[in-house]
């Protein structure tokens, strides 16, 4: 593969070592390679040629014109003498002035002389009350090839890179120009068949088009060529894992009749829903099989997930296995430990006294238990009496040992790395199946492009009986009349027998608390005040609006215990209002909360925020939901809130949560065994590219797993993955 080393030449080597050191340090380039896929952001052009008579201030322009006369002026200055050249053009409809100040003189001072006509371009100021152009760009246009370097200098694409203050666009572009003729030897990664069928440019013409393009075509055709690149080699990566995975043996699972699973459903106090129904069934086909289910499982806040994982967890407990349930935070654990026991109630009391006939054992471990608890939960897993097991990453350690490990439950991915997911599936006699829950809808392309290794199942139907939740934007510095009115609903509902959450972004009680990432654009001074914090905002609250009612307060720094005990008074209703940060933004469920007030809603995200509001409605009486934020109406972040305000479809939200935030931030975590991430595709604007790259992927995959026979994309493969990360990759 001799062919391979020009891309993969070190930069110093054709760069030189100091701006080789640069590109490295702040670009994280290090080869020709990496440097020909550092795209152009954008692309200046020199622009329409505009006349003298009519030049918009601030714009960059291009204009053709004749010296009238140039002459140098010696200036006195604080730094001592200076030289400074002044030239007068004119095109017929009006004069304008050059300057060009020290050593920048001489060269324009020989070539601009009077009757002299040339292309000028550069940014149109103001000084001393007359336009000028300051150290403008220029062409000489001379004799007959005048017309042709005009239409040519002026329509030129210049590119725009992603650049840094040590290292400058056009820098870059120079740069790009010493290793372009490498791009010659830029081994192509598509498929021959694959490329000729879609009408692709082959590697070596893209990578000129996108660096140095003629038309506003070659970019097109470059961008095209280049987003199929990325679409495709990490839709084989996928497919790849995806077919690995089927060929590893598991036990199957099939659900026994008349055991654990029927007699909770025979005391279940309501039906089903459809898609309850149709996804369990997607489960229960999958675990009959011998190969491990790998099956991502999302949906809307509130649609029934738990429900569904806990069918799924009985009915392998039911063919002699063992369910593990791995949640992201204490809090969770023990939410769901708490709701599993009480949704089976006598069926989890395995071995005890009351307990029904076919009932299984429940167990929690959780890293702050206490010595004796932890080791009862240890004994019974390891000889099988608790059929169920809910945990933080405690469940992974070493010391853990399950008596027959068949089904591990992953709720909330994006907080578990695989290799949390890998170690306890590590934990079964063979490999366990694996239900991931997610709770933040993701488009379709995303769960095909970030976990394109598992199958998607959906539930989008909201159970019965849960009620609709209103939302309201309330803009605090426009209108504090509006978050007067807020907390009066407050009080309204507390008044109605039902509680509320008040979600703050900080805690509040120590000085060493991470302050918010700067935003590059403050848009009022709203911006630049800290975000508000529980432990204040409570305590107004208590002696101001809410004087009277019961309030508390939960966070992330409590002491696991004190946290337990603050939910447990919540959920029985012995507080009215619960003033948290975000720790309650998945899986709390308490029906008779009614209401939620987030404070600077702004500074969350729109899939937190839709997040959040899901822990309301949860009961028969409908929900409300207030974003008090002091942004001013025509920002960006009121836009963000309105969208949230205006739809409960998740999915729906999740689209525009990306749109706004481009999907960097999705994959930049999801795909951290990736060196490069993706830099020309765009994961919601190109669907069409990502689904025909899969099909494509799983077709090459199917007829030649080890790529034998295609050694080009395995080369690719390689430089995409770090190769014993490769099983890392959809990392959330």
């Amino acid at each position: 593969m001799g062919d391979v080393s020009a891309l993969d030449e070190p930069l110093k080597k054709q760069l030189g070592a100091a701006t080789a050191k640069v590109m490295a340090e702040h670009l994280d380039l290090h080869t020709v390679g990496d440097l020909l896929h550092h795209y152009p952001r954008r692309y200046a052009e020199r622009g329409e040629l505009t006349t003298l008579a009519d030049l918009p201030l601030d714009e960059h322009v291009t204009v053709v014109a004749r010296v009238a006369d140039a002459r140098v002026l010696t200036f006195n200055s604080a730094k001592g003498r200076g030289q400074r050249l002044e030239v007068t053009i004119t095109d017929g409809s009006g004069r304008l002035q050059l300057v060009f100040f020290g050593k920048g003189v001489h060269k324009p001072h020989k070539d601009l002389l009077p009757g002299t006509r040339a292309m000028f371009a550069g940014k149109v100021s103001v000084f001393n009350r007359k336009t000028q152009l300051a150290h403008p760009a220029y062409e000489l246009l001379r004799g007959e090839d005048g017309e042709t370097a005009v239409d040519s200098w002026a329509g030129a694409l210049i590119p725009i890179y992603p650049a840094t203050t040590k290292l400058e666009s056009w820098k870059i572009a120079k740069a790009v120009d010493a290793v372009l003729p490498s791009a010659a030897d830029a081994v192509d990664p598509l498929p021959p068949a694959l490329r000729e069928g879609r009408g692709l440019t082959g590697l070596p013409d893209a990578l000129r088009k996108i660096h140095r393009p003629r038309t506003k075509a070659d970019i097109a055709d470059a961008r095209d060529r280049l987003k199929w690149d990325e679409a495709f080699v990490l839709q084989v990566a996928l497919a790849r894992r995806r077919y690995a995975d089927t060929q590893l043996p598991a036990a199957a699972r099939k659900p026994v009749p008349g055991g654990l699973l029927d007699a909770f459903d025979a005391k279940l106090p309501f039906t089903l829903t459809e898609g309850q129904e149709k996804v369990s069934k997607e489960i229960f086909d999958d675990l009959a099989t011998e190969h491990p289910m790998h099956r991502l499982l999302q949906g809307e806040v509130g649609s029934g997930k738990t429900m569904v994982a806990l069918r799924a967890m009985l009915a392998v407990v039911d063919a002699g296995g063992q369910a593990a349930m791995l949640a992201p935070t204490e809090v969770l654990a023990q939410q769901h430990h708490r709701s599993v026991t009480e949704m089976m109630g006598e069926l989890a009391e395995g071995g005890m006294l009351g307990g029904a006939e076919h009932a299984t054992k429940v167990v929690l471990l959780t890293g702050s238990m206490s010595a004796a608890a932890r080791r009862q939960a240890l004994l019974d897993l390891v000889t099988g009496e608790a059929g169920i097991v809910i945990g933080t990453h405690a469940l992974i350690e070493d010391k853990v040992q399950f008596h027959d490990l068949g089904l591990v439950v992953v709720d909330e991915q994006h907080r578990f790395g695989v290799e949390q997911r890998d170690a306890l599936r590590g934990k079964g006699k063979q490999p366990p199946h694996l239900l991931v829950m997610t709770a933040t809808p993701i488009p379709r392309t995303v769960a095909m492009t970030v976990f394109g290794d598992l199958e998607t199942s959906v539930l989008d139907q909201l159970p019965a009986g849960r009620s609709p939740i209103a939302s309201h934007v309330v803009p605090a510095a426009d209108k504090p009349h509006f978050l007067a009115r807020a907390w009066e609903r407050v009080r309204e509902e507390v008044e109605n027998g039902h509680q509320a959450y008040v979600v703050c972004p900080r805690i509040g009680d120590s000085i060493d608390e991470a302050p918010e990432p700067k935003k590059k654009s403050p848009e009022d001074e709203a911006e630049k005040r800290p975000p508000l914090a529980v432990l204040d905002v409570a305590d107004q609250l208590a002696k101001g609006p809410l004087a009277g009612l019961r309030v508390e307060v939960l966070h992330g720094r409590m002491a696991p215990d004190d946290k337990d005990a603050v939910m447990r008074r919540f959920a029985a209703g012995d507080a009215d209002v619960l003033v948290a940060t975000t720790v309650i933004e998945v899986g709390v469920n308490v029906p008779n909360a009614t209401a939620m007030v987030i404070m600077d809603a702004d500074r969350f995200g729109v899939s937190q925020l839709h997040q959040l509001r899901g822990r309301v409605g949860r009961g028969s009486a409908p929900g409300l939901c207030l974003l008090v934020t002091e942004m001013p109406e025509a920002s960006p972040a009121r836009q963000r809130l309105a969208a949230v305000a205006s739809t409960l479809d998740g999915f729906e939200l999740s689209r525009i949560d990306l749109e706004q935030r481009r999907e960097g931030d999705v994959l930049g975590q999801a795909q951290s065994g990736v060196r490069s991430s993706l830099r020309m595709l765009a994961v919601i604007d190109d669907e069409e590219i990502i689904a025909a790259a899969r099909e494509e992927a799983v077709a090459v995959v199917g007829a030649d797993p080890e790529l034998e026979h295609l050694p080009e994309l395995r080369t690719a493969l390689d430089a995409l993955l770090d190769k014993e990360r490769e099983q890392y990759l959809e990392k959330g």
